[in-house]
């Protein structure tokens, strides 16, 4: 047979036929779902771009500039965000599930779209990757296991955790692949391609990918026992199979290692503690389809057919005792897993995770839809079926009330329990009859098809009730039109294009192409946040989501030329410009004042431009001033005057006001706006009151929600004409390039001095002057700073990844590990081989 012909029959064959049908009916179902709903992409009623994420759809964005060179910075680093911010671990982390990269096939304004399919793709390659991988625990009907995968590919955590989340869909498929790759090592096969799988995991997404492996290994573990080889064999098994994990990993060692390298450079996350485990009846709740819980609880269902299985495979005598037992003990301690705190830190990387702790209840869903499969495969008869209802009807019982248990619960498991449970009675009873079978198949899969439909269906109207947060990301009219100003404008690295303080999404200068302070990730530097929050930026998430200055000497430092505001425009914006200091500047001295916000943007412009005037308290509830650490403000009692703080500045200056951490209203010299702060999640930005009138009176009065914390000196009178006199006699740099993460200077002849270049210093970035080797830069209030000496004429900078080359160096270690086994294992058999047809010599 030739090598085509080989090639047609497998393409023919039911196991691809089957795949495909699990891919279709998952993703059809998923559709239909969001159709019915009227979401994103087939309606316009989603606020949240069918709720893929606060970030994701920026970061696709910026992908697609990558893929077509319209960026500035590469994968290393990302000159839009933050002011300049390390790229390579959002890289790994974001946007390496695959199917990312079908972005860059659609026009750029289309991009919420591709977005989707990574969702869409991910769901249906999971639902076919498990329907193979079924047929690897047990021989079967692949039209069966296909209608088990559909179950799986839109399972609850699917619908409720992993699509706002597109990088973790992965986790879908990384789940079935790494239990593939497990089973030839039960099989003695296949090491070098199951070790690929293993890095393909991983690869795709190390988060969910390190979750995967764990529940691979645990069903690995349990076949193993169940194994009647001798235990000599079974601990090769094991070996083999710890081996495969190990070289996989370490191919993939550069996303370890610059992600762990990231994660230890940035801001701190909120401290997440774990509030102990869900009532045992919200958890059993959870089985139950079409339905999303008011509590913390893992998200497991899927669907009728699956439980229906799994609660009857303690009653399929055509099952061992021990194997029942076995697979019953491994759904038991894997979700007594998910809600002991010891064992969720070993599932979420040794820390609890902000947000769900649950996000590894995907290997759960998986693992019971093997072990629905274990039971269908062995055709569970009346008796199986009965006891399965019977133990469904205790779950439904017991779940009865619960927050998740929604009126298309009760149609799903009533009325799709009885027509599941007709058609497995049929496909046993009538066992030899192929029609009957047939069209006992067929009932299975229109109602599979309806519940899964329904179920996310349901599950999709509670999720789009849910409170967000953050602005929705989404390119539409006004995002597209600030997108063109921002082009229209840009002249990098001359001078900056800021999409803040306006607001679309919450990683604008990715979506509209800028170079902007706004940034939102779990690896932004601290470096970064603690500088624009130490000149008066704002933050949420604990800095994790800083935003660009909303005051004209904080833009200037940037370098910022053009800004978006907030306006009653038709497009929510307004692009303003401003002068603004050169990206390299060079300052005989700095002698850095931290005392308050206003010294330290002085410090950096090298010259004064602010007032501050000594503050009295004149009304209301009376503050108390502790020394530098500010005034402690109480809160405003009902009916009370407001705290009011009363000072003097030269008339005509513009008078700000800066209290980050401050709760209430703010009200003084024509503005009035309510602030949101609250140590250490949310900062609020230097923010204007007002013009200082003719008698020089500057006051601000305050309604404290809660007893708040504001600086000691939390008023600056801003003097513009002294910030244009300072910015006319910066000395900056006579011309400045950038590359993809390289930046050089021309400097003013015979400079001396310090060269202030107005990034953040994180960790990575080495400087040489005039072609003298490099050193890493030095901080200067959190900006690149790089010592000049004397008669210097050209700085040149470049970023190195921390984490990378040693990552490198492992994957390679691994990469040899990857080609000397099999090569060792064929050398070993040739010898044998040589060795066996050696003729005896005669005696």
């Amino acid at each position: 047979m030739s090598r085509s012909t080989a090639l047609v029959r497998r393409l023919r064959s039911p196991e691809l036929g089957a795949a495909l049908l699990a891919a279709g009916l998952s993703m059809g179902a998923y559709c239909l779902a969001l159709a019915l709903r009227g979401t994103y992409p087939f309606g316009a009623r989603s606020r949240a771009v069918n709720d893929l994420g606060n970030q994701f759809v920026p970061f696709h964005a910026h992908l697609w500039d990558l893929q077509h060179g319209n960026t500035t910075g590469d994968l290393v680093f990302n000159w839009n965000s933050g002011y300049g911010a390390p790229f390579l671990a959002d890289f790994f982390t974001y946007l390496t599930n695959p199917f990312s990269w079908l972005v860059g096939l659609f026009p750029r304004d289309a991009v919420n779209f591709p977005v989707f399919l990574v969702t869409l793709l991910s769901i249906g390659l999971g639902a076919a990757v498990m329907t193979y991988f079924l047929g690897r625990l047990h021989p079967g009907s692949p039209w069966l296991r296909a209608l088990l995968g559909t179950g799986y590919g839109v399972c609850a955590w699917a619908v409720n955790d992993g699509s706002p989340d597109p990088m973790w869909m992965w986790g879908l498929v990384s789940l079935p692949l790494v239990g593939i790759a497990c089973d030839w090592c039960l099989r003695g096969r296949r090491w070098v391609l199951g070790t690929l799988f293993v890095a393909v995991a991983w690869a795709g997404n190390f988060y969910t990918g390190a979750m995967a492996t764990i529940g691979a290994g645990l069903v690995l573990l349990l076949r193993v026992v169940l194994d009647e080889r001798p235990v000599r064999a079974r601990l090769l098994v094991l070996g083999r199979a710890a081996a495969m994990v190990v070289t996989g990993v370490l191919l993939t060692a550069p996303v370890m290692f610059v992600g762990l390298k990231a994660s230890k450079a940035s801001q701190p996350a909120p401290l997440a503690t774990y509030d102990g485990p869900p009532a045992l009846t919200d958890y059993l709740a959870q089985l139950l389809p079409g339905g999303r819980s008011a509590v913390s609880v893992p998200n497991v269902f899927i669907g009728v057919l699956g439980l229906l299985l799994v609660a009857s495979l303690p009653f399929n005598r055509r099952l061992g005792v021990r194997e029942r037992v076995a697979w019953y003990a491994l759904l038991l301690l894997v979700a007594l897993s998910f809600v002991w705190e010891p064992t969720i830190l070993l599932w979420h990387g040794l820390a609890i995770p902000n947000g769900s702790p649950y996000r590894a209840a995907f290997v759960l869903s998986g693992m019971l839809t093997m072990a629905a499969w274990v039971s269908l495969s062995r055709r569970p008869d009346l008796f199986a079926l009965t006891g399965g209802a019977a133990l469904v009807a205790l779950v439904v019982l017991a779940g009865h009330g619960r927050s998740s248990v929604y009126a298309m619960t009760w149609v799903l498991v009533l009325a799709g329990g009885a027509l599941t449970f007709a058609a497995l009675w049929a496909l046993e009873h009538w066992h030899g009859d192929r029609r009957a079978g047939r069209i006992a198949v067929l009932v299975l899969t229109c109602g599979v098809l309806a519940g899964t439909t329904l179920s996310t269906y349901s599950a999709t109207v509670i999720r789009d009730k849910l409170p967000f947060f953050f602005p929705r990301p989404t390119i539409n009219g006004p995002s597209l039109a600030a997108y063109q100003v921002l082009s229209r404008h840009d002249d990098w690295p001359a001078s900056r294009t800021d999409p803040g303080p306006h607001e679309f999404a919450s990683n604008d200068p990715m979506l509209l192409a800028g170079e902007g302070g706004s940034y939102y990730s779990s690896y932004l530097p601290a470096t970064t946040a603690e500088l624009l929050h130490d000149l008066g930026a704002g933050w949420f998430i604990q800095g994790r989501h800083t935003l660009s200055p909303a005051d004209p000497v904080g833009r200037a430092l940037f370098g910022v030329t053009t800004y978006l505001d907030s306006s009653s425009d038709p497009n929510g914006f307004t692009a303003k410009h401003a002068a603004a200091a050169p990206l390299v500047t060079v300052h005989p001295s700095i002698k850095p004042d931290t005392s308050s916000v206003w010294s330290r943007q002085e410090s950096l412009l090298g010259a004064e431009v602010y007032e501050v005037p000594q503050l009295t308290p004149t009304a209301g509830p009376r503050p108390a001033l502790h020394g530098s650490s500010g005034w402690s403000v109480p809160a405003t009692p009902r009916g009370s005057a407001w705290t009011t703080f009363t000072g003097s500045c030269a008339p005509g200056s513009s008078a700000f006001f800066y209290a980050p951490w401050f709760g209430g209203t703010v009200m003084g010299m024509g503005a009035k706006y309510e602030s949101y702060g609250r140590q250490p999640m949310t900062a609020m930005p230097i923010r204007s009151l007002g013009t200082v009138g003719a008698d020089g009176r500057v006051q601000v009065q305050l309604r404290a929600s809660a007893a708040a914390q504001i600086p000691a000196q939390p008023i600056g009178c801003f003097n513009q004409p002294a910030l244009d006199r300072a910015l006319a006699g910066l000395k900056g740099a006579t011309h400045v390039s950038a590359g993809g993460h390289t930046l050089s200077a021309e400097l003013p002849a015979s400079s001396s001095g310090t060269a202030l270049v107005a990034l953040p210093a994180v960790t990575g970035w080495q400087c040489s002057v005039d072609g003298g080797a490099a050193r890493p830069v030095q901080s200067v209030l959190g900006m690149i700073g790089v010592p000049l000496g004397s008669g210097a004429s050209r700085l040149s900078c470049s970023y190195r990844t921390p984490g990378l080359a040693p990552g490198l160096a492992v994957s390679g270690v691994g990469l040899v590990v990857l080609v000397g086994v099999p090569l060792a294992a064929r050398l070993r058999r040739r010898g044998k081989a040589v060795g066996s047809a050696t003729p005896v010599p005669s005696t």
